[in-house]
């Protein structure tokens, strides 16, 4: 199964002429870490062509809209990649047909939440953008956010909402009716303080301090989800 970015990328070929597409892909590649280092409202749009070896007329000639319309294609390109990356390690860890045994929910929890964790190094422009999204949100233009959540966000919550109707489905957590809730606590116990304390990986903590967090926060997450 080919990948939504692999979809993004097809329907982008549909209504751009392939030099040109290779040309707006190479110039969101460089603008990515510039808007990761500058955020949205610091970065000029002189710098933004300066990364990308272009001028100034071109970059408009590629993104009409200027700075809005480069960073939403920024933010909606390197959000569908991850999202792509962490699904995946959804359905390879925990899928929500394949449910694993009980003695091994634990070890396979910390697992999926050690793999999250990790793509927050393999991943450092988009986790930078990320934290300048958060952080700027009221000078990002509304439609920008609102295709970061669509690209990102919202189909990650949707995968961890699956797996943990999955889990409940064979008798190993009680997700109290609200699957989607009891997704989101399980990022907010594991993930999430390590994004935090990390500064979305600009000062990555020390692998035992992760380690720590991760376990520590699946252990409070069972304690609160496993089913009696």
């Amino acid at each position: 199964m080919g990948s939504s970015n692999d979809a993004w990328m097809d329907e982008a070929r549909r209504q751009v002429p392939p030099r040109k597409l290779e040309k707006q892909i190479a110039v969101v590649r460089a603008c990515c870490g510039v808007f990761g280092r500058e955020g949205y409202a610091r970065a000029s749009v002189d710098a933004l062509a300066a990364a990308a070896g272009i001028s100034t007329r071109t970059l408009y000639n590629h993104f009409p809209g200027g700075k809005a319309d480069l960073f939403r294609t920024v933010v909606t390109w390197t959000s569908n990649e991850v999202k792509d990356a962490q699904i995946s390690r959804i359905q390879a860890l925990l899928p929500p047909d394949r449910p694993p045994h009980p003695d091994d929910l634990e070890r396979d929890l910390v697992a999926l939440a050690r793999a999250f964790v990790d793509l927050i190094a393999d991943y450092r422009d988009h986790f930078a953008l990320v934290r300048h999204i958060h952080a700027e949100a009221d000078h990002v233009p509304k439609e920008v956010l609102e295709a970061w959540k669509s690209a990102g966000p919202e189909p990650v919550a949707r995968a961890f909402a699956d797996t943990m109707t999955g889990l409940a489905a064979a008798g190993l957590i009680d997700t109290h009716g609200d699957p989607a809730l009891t997704g989101a606590h399980f990022t907010a116990l594991t993930s999430h303080p390590i994004v935090q304390l990390s500064y979305y990986g600009v000062v990555p903590l020390p692998k035992e301090r992760t380690d720590h967090l991760i376990t520590s926060g699946v252990a409070a997450f069972l304690r609160a989800y496993r089913a009696a």
